[in-house]
């Protein structure tokens, strides 16, 4: 599966907010890149490119290329209730974003190496698809042999002080974690106007 191995500060930068994680060079250069420097950012932006730019925002964010998130939107425009929201969730309950949030993997471009690589189980069956979405009450948990629990404990280990989602729960010495609920936007907390998004795509 394609993915995104380019700049990720030049991608945070660009867009204003630290995408992949907290960035220091974000934090000195809080102005998108480019030799105009801060002066680069007084232009004024089109709808369209707001727009685009919230989308690439949300596919950056979980690592998908465009084809993809495509039809992530395709599967939330034919689903019950709000497009935007319905995607957030189709997005957020993805495997690898699943094995992040429960602190399995410190980022998601790890959590993705840890589901591709065989080192997780969901309800005790081994699931290497990524993109694998799961349900309210599935079981999500390392798979019991040396190398998994080493790599599972050492993220840890890294990521003891981030919280748990409500949504999730964990149980950190049996090493795995439960879907209570399918989020609402509320707890996803999303870095982007996900309107915008539908609107684009609905042009």
């Amino acid at each position: 599966m394609a993915r995104f191995t380019g700049p990720k500060t030049k991608v945070s930068r660009r867009y204003g907010v630290p995408i992949f994680g907290p960035s220091k060079a974000l934090e000195r250069k809080n102005y998108p890149p480019g030799i105009h420097g801060p002066k680069g950012s007084r232009r004024k932006q089109s709808e369209y490119a707001i727009a685009l730019g919230e989308k690439q925002k949300l596919r950056y964010m979980y690592g998908l290329m465009e084809r993809q998130f495509r039809r992530y939107f395709e599967v939330a425009l034919r689903r019950r209730g709000v497009t935007g929201e319905t995607l957030l969730q189709l997005l957020e309950t993805r495997l690898d974003n699943v094995v992040f949030r429960l602190g399995f993997a410190n980022t998601r471009r790890g959590a993705r190496q840890l589901v591709g690589h065989g080192h997780v189980a969901v309800n005790g069956t081994k699931v290497d698809i990524s993109s694998f979405n799961v349900k309210s009450g599935d079981v999500v948990t390392v798979r019991d042999k040396p190398k998994s629990k080493q790599l599972a404990m050492r993220n840890l280990d890294l990521t003891q002080i981030v919280p748990v989602p409500d949504w999730l729960t964990i149980n950190r010495d049996a090493m795995s974690g439960t879907v209570a609920r399918i989020p609402s936007r509320e707890e996803i907390a999303p870095i982007v106007n996900e309107q915008l998004i539908v609107e684009l795509y609905s042009r």
